[in-house]
């Protein structure tokens, strides 16, 4: 993901929020309880993609993203209501990314408002979160909804989803196999920085998209976010996913199935919910 410049607004206002988050890394982490989630470990096949190389190409196409956004006069200020309330909902979920992925410390993390009506919201490889206004607007996401939301696609980003699946589908048209170091590994590297520009319509599996409930689920609750609320949100994008132009469902299929994971797994972080909002 794109380009090597970003305007000196943009890196101030970055800088801004990248001093509240560090601060709030200062923030005690809870450690894991019985009842946290349960994933698998991550696929070795993603080892085949250099991270570095990866992180670099999201953070230049999110980079143009935001230059894109500015040009439009569709790139949210610093001040706006909204966006403040997205990064402070950011500042409370960083402090517990860090189990999911000793990566994330070396992440500059970034959250940014587009105004478009389109439905959607990501984060990149090495922490870049955008949000559209139409995700907010129209589903009419309350805190701890939007907490959801953006605990789902950091969990995308730390449990490093477009790595691996970058990784299975350019291993196998290039012969590759795990002892690849030994045969050119700078053959994925470049594919790496080349199909950065891709990120944005990448498609993940329904089995990347349960893992990114689940850890999202549990970012949230120990960040004091209500888990029910993760319910309340794939209800509500249910109730327009017969809608044309829904960019984010288009990557995110709702569905029964995927409410009843949520509701099966709540027990489990409740007691994490509860001892964060009662340490404020």
């Amino acid at each position: 993901m794109c380009w090597l410049c970003h305007a000196r607004a943009s890196w101030m206002g970055r800088r801004g929020f990248l001093k509240v988050a560090t601060a709030s890394a200062g923030v005690a982490v809870l450690p894991p309880a019985a009842g946290q989630v349960q994933v698998g470990p991550p696929s070795s096949l993603r080892k085949l993609v250099p991270a570095p190389q990866l992180e670099a190409a999201a953070a230049q196409q999110y980079a143009q993203l935001l230059a894109q956004a500015r040009a439009k006069g569709a790139l949210a200020p610093d001040d706006h209501p909204q966006l403040r309330r997205l990064r402070a909902i950011a500042q409370r979920l960083i402090p517990h990314a860090l189990p999911w992925n000793e990566r994330a410390r070396q992440w500059r993390w970034e959250v940014h408002l587009i105004g478009s009506q389109q439905i959607n919201a990501f984060c990149m490889p090495g922490g870049k979160i955008a949000f559209f206004t139409g995700i907010l607007d129209q589903l009419k996401l309350g805190e701890d909804e939007a907490a959801m939301v953006m605990g789902h696609e950091m969990a995308h980003a730390l449990r490093e989803h477009a790595r691996e699946r970058i990784a299975k589908t350019q291993a196998t048209g290039l012969g590759l196999s795990l002892g690849a170091q030994l045969l050119g590994l700078g053959d994925l590297g470049r594919l790496a920085a080349d199909l950065g520009t891709q990120l944005l319509s990448l498609k993940f599996s329904r089995e990347d998209e349960t893992e990114a409930d689940l850890v999202g689920l549990e970012l949230a609750a120990r960040a004091a976010y209500d888990p029910r609320a993760s319910v309340s949100l794939w209800r509500k994008m249910a109730q327009i996913s017969g809608n044309n132009g829904l960019e984010f469902l288009s990557t995110h299929p709702s569905g029964p199935s995927r409410i009843r994971d949520l509701e099966a797994n709540i027990p489990k972080v409740e007691e994490l919910y509860e001892q964060a909002r009662r340490a404020g």
